[in-house]
């Protein structure tokens, strides 16, 4: 057969189909890995380098520009010392502990909590540390103990060692890390010895203080000639000068027993009305001086502030008047205090 009789059939050509698209959901075939790739250890990816992200000055917290503070007093007429209260709710006569120069100490909340600028806080601030628990309440009851053991023992190494002084107090801190040993004494006292003798005794850093004789009457305490208790054991907290020109201006018996008061100086209370007297003594004459009256010259024996009257000594007779009838004519001469008087002022 020719060829157009029996033509050949070209070959048939499949169609093309798609590859298998992975269905959603399906994971990702791995790549096909050689045995010499496995075999090696994976590298590590770089993470890309990123910058700290620095807050915009307006949005940072500004630095605190006030302080609030609380009074904290250690005695009864103590000083009112303040410290920094941290954010408490105090209330009045709560006690605290509170960061010291010394160490930790228990006091009371003697002011409210009030708020000032940073700028007036003193520089040396210290933190309440916290509100006193019935642990730390515990802890002081038993320093009182220790104090009186420590008070008794002072004493009979003084008794032993025989130096010239006069115990008056001792105070334990609260952390019983330091015993604080008040005394008086007329001249310097070496105490070197008795120190050694009470560290190895009291297993504590011992410190002897010297005091006066104000204030060894403020530590004891005691009645006064008023029979109250003593001003400076009660409510004093500062010592102000006391002058025999104070008791004389209030028209006083100048007898050291009765213008001085347990500690053998003047009175503290001879200063509360002294400026009234010097106001009123300022519209009156001189006692001793000399005067015009309405009946004559005399001279002045003695005056009554409060009254505001002048008993004046006339020629013939003794007289009172009021101080706007007289006038001062001549000063009296002034008269000079008695040693003993002079030694009661401090």
């Amino acid at each position: 057969m020719s060829d157009q009789h029996n033509p050949q059939k070209p070959p048939e050509q499949k169609p093309d189909r798609p590859e298998p698209q992975p269905a959603i959901g399906d994971k990702p075939a791995a790549p096909a890995t050689t045995p010499e790739a496995a075999a090696q250890p994976p590298q590590a990816q770089s993470l890309p380098e990123t910058k700290p992200v620095q807050a915009p000055a307006s949005a940072r917290p500004e630095p605190a520009r006030e302080r609030r503070l609380v009074g904290v007093k250690f005695r009864t007429a103590g000083k009112t010392y303040f410290f920094d209260s941290c954010g408490l709710e105090l209330v009045y006569s709560e006690p605290v502990i509170v960061e010291t120069e010394n160490g930790l100490a228990l006091g009371k909340v003697a002011t409210a909590c009030f708020t000032i600028p940073v700028e007036q806080c003193p520089p040396d601030l210290k933190p309440v540390v916290r509100k006193a628990s019935r642990s730390d309440l515990e802890r002081e009851r038993k320093n009182r103990e220790r104090e009186n053991q420590a008070f008794r023992a002072c004493q009979a190494k003084i008794r032993q060692r025989g130096p010239e002084m006069k115990l008056v107090r001792v105070e334990l801190l609260h952390d019983g890390s330091r015993a604080i040993f008040y005394y008086t004494a007329d001249q310097r006292v070496d105490f070197r010895e008795l120190v050694k003798d009470l560290a190895h005794e009291l297993h504590t850093r011992i410190e002897m203080r010297q005091i006066g004789v104000r204030d060894e009457s403020k530590l004891v305490g005691g009645l006064g000639n008023c029979g109250r208790i003593l001003c400076c054991a009660s409510f004093l907290t500062d010592f102000s000068p006391v002058s025999v020109r104070m008791a004389k201006d209030q028209c006083l018996a100048m007898n050291p027993s009765k213008v001085s008061g347990l500690c053998g100086r003047l009175m503290c209370c001879l200063s509360y009305e002294h400026p009234v007297y010097q106001e009123l003594l300022g519209k009156m004459p001189k006692r001793g001086s000399s005067v015009d009256t309405p009946e004559g010259k005399g001279t002045v024996l003695d005056l009554n502030p409060i009254l505001q009257t002048v008993l004046v000594q006339l020629p013939e007779t003794v007289k009172n008047f009021q101080a706007v009838q007289v006038k001062e004519i001549a000063p009296p001469k002034e008269s000079a205090i008695p040693e003993e008087l002079k030694n009661l002022e401090g």
